[in-house]
């Protein structure tokens, strides 16, 4: 599990998959910064993971401080699928 930090917005929203790493990474969860003060554009500060790694995220059963952080452009993001199955 590690944080990434999106800068621009891709479309994405929680449950969303993208391939980053060489993997496919679930979007366990969604922060977005910048919308009213600070940068130029928005900034997705998710929590991404495998499905192997849900159970931990969903029982906190890490300390978010700890976790490795990566940033990319939104338009060097694949985006596998945009929002979790329920597709809202």
């Amino acid at each position: 599990m590690k944080k990434l930090i999106v800068r621009g917005d891709p479309g994405i929203r929680r449950d969303a998959v993208i391939e980053w790493d060489g993997e496919e990474q679930i979007c366990f969860a969604i922060d977005r910064q910048g919308d009213y003060h600070g940068p130029d554009e928005v900034q997705l500060w998710c929590t991404i993971g495998t499905e192997d790694e849900r159970e931990t995220f969903e029982k906190r059963e890490y300390v978010p401080h700890f976790l490795d952080v990566d940033s990319v452009d939104a338009e060097a993001l694949t985006v596998v699928k945009v929002r979790g199955a329920s597709g809202y």
